[in-house]
């Protein structure tokens, strides 16, 4: 073999392993936004301008998963009646302005566990905001959803049909 004839067949594998590569990115790409959507059907939901209504699709864990803000800045909520506050993981509290105030103990899912208070200056979910929401800073979540509590959930109305839930201010 000659030394162009091998010097076209290195070129050759070359680009069948770059072209290879890319494939592959391709496929990561689309399959990454699938599983997101999964877990956050919501996360791209665009609510029009004036809207008193925000209308929320459940996830494949069954939860109702939306993007809102915290003092201005984006946030992942998950939608809990359970829960009395807002439950905001600790480690996400100087991101977001939040100051860790007393020390206080609260009932969850897994047991007892003692916070730190909070004031959350303005949350937005969709068209609502609500101001000075008493919240509290868990060390014990490790990821960056903050559970969306009674303490903001009880100035809306819930309609909920099927996997979709709607949310209105009440009147």
């Amino acid at each position: 073999m000659s030394a162009p004839e091998h010097d076209t067949r290195r070129i050759g594998r070359v680009m069948s392993w770059l072209a290879a590569l890319a494939l592959l990115g391709v496929l990561w790409l689309f399959f990454d936004g699938k599983v997101q959507d999964q877990h956050n059907p919501n996360r791209n939901i665009v609510v029009e301008p004036g809207s008193q209504e925000l209308v929320l699709q459940r996830n494949r864990m069954g939860h109702y998963v939306a993007p809102g803000t915290i003092n201005g800045r984006p946030v992942t909520f998950l939608l809990d009646t359970g829960a009395t506050q807002v439950s905001v993981p600790a480690h996400l509290g100087p991101e977001l302005g939040l100051q860790a105030g007393a020390a206080a103990q609260v009932m969850t899912a897994n047991g007892t566990v003692t916070v730190r208070t909070t004031l959350i200056d303005e949350l937005g979910l969709g068209p609502f905001r609500v101001r000075q929401v008493r919240s509290h800073l868990n060390p014990g979540m490790r990821d960056d959803q903050v559970l969306l509590g009674m303490s903001v959930l009880k100035h809306l109305e819930f309609i909920q049909r099927g996997d979709t839930l709607i949310l209105r201010m009440p009147g």
